[in-house]
């Protein structure tokens, strides 16, 4: 992929939204594994835990990138960012589970191994954006940096205030996973046509955003269950 392409630019540009929706919330599991160290401390285990994540991702994403290369991975790979896309606007995300850590090493171990774990799809949407490019994995990995460590409070606050970011950032995921689906080679001939290729696009994104606002809506509606100390 041209660097001077307009495509790349685009994937970049959904690279960066990927990161916005994505590890914004892993950025919170940085701050609560560091919560229990003294203030000396805290500041080495978010830098230096999220240098251990982000050497993790970069080996997971560039694994990724060539295992989509495989025939039949971009199929499968699409079809699990769609069902992503579609989490990220019907599930409310909760970190209550997140363990702080109490020395520098256990915290640091936490922020990787959770980082690992939350970070999957943040990954496999990166590789596909990526579209087989090592720069744009770059990029997108340096870009993820500092929204995992400063970008938090911000993000969230965006999100807080503007829902439509999260409608915007899994619309990019079903883009995204759309397009891994029409690229993947014995599927081509289907999308052959531009009209049926596009149009695909455009339904999946549709879809996505439908179902998942729909599921959303019908979520807020129903009661509460009460706690049980009621």
């Amino acid at each position: 992929m041209d660097f001077f392409s307009p495509e790349f630019w685009t994937a970049l540009l959904s690279i960066i939204i990927i990161d916005l929706v994505l590890a914004g919330d892993n950025a919170i599991v940085i701050g609560l594994a560091a919560r229990n160290l003294p203030k000396h401390q805290q500041k080495k285990a978010i830098i230096w835990g999220t240098v251990g994540a982000v050497a993790v991702r970069a080996l997971a994403t560039i694994f990724v990138v060539w295992l989509l290369k495989i025939p039949g991975l971009l199929l499968v790979g699409g079809l699990l960012l769609v069902w992503i896309a579609y989490k990220l606007l019907v599930e409310e995300k909760g970190h209550d589970d997140i363990e702080a850590g109490g020395s520098l090493w256990e915290a640091m171990r936490t922020i990787i191994i959770a980082d690992a774990l939350m970070g999957l799809d943040n990954v496999l949407a990166v590789a596909g954006a990526a579209h087989g490019s090592f720069l744009l994995v770059v990029l997108g990995l340096l870009i993820s940096v500092p929204i995992m460590v400063w970008g938090s409070t911000l993000i969230l606050k965006w999100i807080e205030r503007f829902p439509i970011i999260i409608t915007i950032g899994a619309g990019v995921l079903a883009w995204t996973a759309s397009k891994m689906i029409v690229g993947e080679p014995f599927l081509k001939e289907y999308f052959a046509n531009p009209v049926i290729k596009y149009g695909f696009e455009l339904l999946v994104v549709a879809a996505v955003i439908t179902v998942g606002t729909l599921k959303k809506r019908k979520a807020a509606k129903e009661p509460q269950p009460k706690a049980a100390n009621e």
